[in-house]
């Protein structure tokens, strides 16, 4: 989709959300392509990376007690 630069300070939200869905949007002025709106690609992270840079106590996941809440929250 090709759109000149007022609809896109117009619609830029919806231009956002389109891209994000894989659209391919280019803002032109007049009729000139200049730019292209594409998503940023992240990469995941991988489960088990960290392991081995730290180590869980014994009783880590343990309920706190009501005073240890306190003494955490006031």
């Amino acid at each position: 989709m090709e759109v000149n630069i007022h609809q896109a300070k117009t619609h830029l939200s919806r231009l956002i959300e389109q891209a994000l869905a894989g659209e391919d949007i280019v803002i032109a002025k007049a009729g000139a392509p200049l730019v292209r709106l594409v998503r940023i690609e992240r990469d995941k992270p991988k489960l088990g990376t960290a392991r081995g840079q730290f180590q869980l106590k014994d009783g880590w996941d343990d309920a706190l007690t009501d005073k240890e809440i306190d003494e955490l929250f006031g």
